[in-house]
């Protein structure tokens, strides 16, 4: 009852073989112990040596985001799921995709697919940021702008070859909503760029989305415009009468 009530006390945290062996350090065989405790539901395993409390312990959802960058590292979660978790394209995707410096590899678990792509040290350092969950847990997760990066740098085959060609891929190919393209911010495209991998594709994408925020920039401007001309015309109208 110990041992569960300390395991409970990690919560919805994800922990690993070697912490409950020091839990366990009084029995004789904690191995087995630890097998016992799987089979009969009270842990679920992750994957070799990481582990989270059964649900009939703690029924809580285990955030996704916080596992896959325990399952496998170093790693940061990007390419499609960072996509739809930033609601850049209108697809749930389901399989948790990832980026590291490591092999590529993929993991299924009791907690669905993760996926990892390899990539080079300079790229993968740009345009990572910190999310935090209810329970004060964090993952790391590409920046909206390194995640559509990261998606036109590993998709292989990839043939843009002006702006229009990378806005028919991002408008009907990714289906990205077009809109939430104008907040972007270009300086984490251009870090992508010093790094000289996919350069002429991420020229292209950072040429289509400024013309996208210079578009932006004239239809504000015309609307101010279009506001002070009305109410100067009322001004007049009103000294006239």
């Amino acid at each position: 009852m110990r041992l569960i009530k300390e395991l409970q006390a990690l919560k919805s945290i994800p922990f690993t073989h070697a912490t409950l062996k020091s839990l366990l350090k009084n029995y004789k065989n904690p191995n087995d112990k630890i097998k016992r405790m799987v089979k009969q539901g009270e842990i679920i395993r992750v994957k070799q040596s990481l582990y989270v409390l059964g649900d009939i312990y703690y029924d809580v959802n285990i955030s996704k985001e916080l596992l896959a960058n325990l399952i496998y590292g170093p790693s940061y979660i990007s390419l499609e799921y960072a996509l739809s978790y930033y609601g850049l394209i209108p697809e749930r995707v389901y399989e948790i995709t990832s980026i590291t410096i490591k092999m590529k590899k993929r993991y299924d678990t009791a907690f669905g697919r993760f996926t990892y792509t390899k990539s080079p040290a300079c790229l993968y350092s740009k345009g990572i940021t910190i999310k935090s969950n209810k329970d004060h847990t964090s993952y790391l997760i590409a920046s909206v702008e390194k995640a559509l990066c990261d998606k036109i740098i590993f998709t292989q085959k990839l043939g843009i070859a002006s702006v229009d060609a990378m806005i028919e891929y991002l408008q009907y190919d990714l289906r990205v909503d077009m809109d939430e393209l104008k907040g972007f911010d270009l300086d984490i495209i251009n870090q992508c760029i010093s790094c000289g991998y996919k350069v002429k594709l991420l020229h292209l994408l950072y040429k289509t989305i400024e013309k996208l925020q210079e578009r932006q920039d004239v239809a504000a401007d015309d609307k101010v415009l279009d506001i002070w001309s009305q109410d100067y015309f009322l001004q007049l109208v009103d000294k006239i009468h």
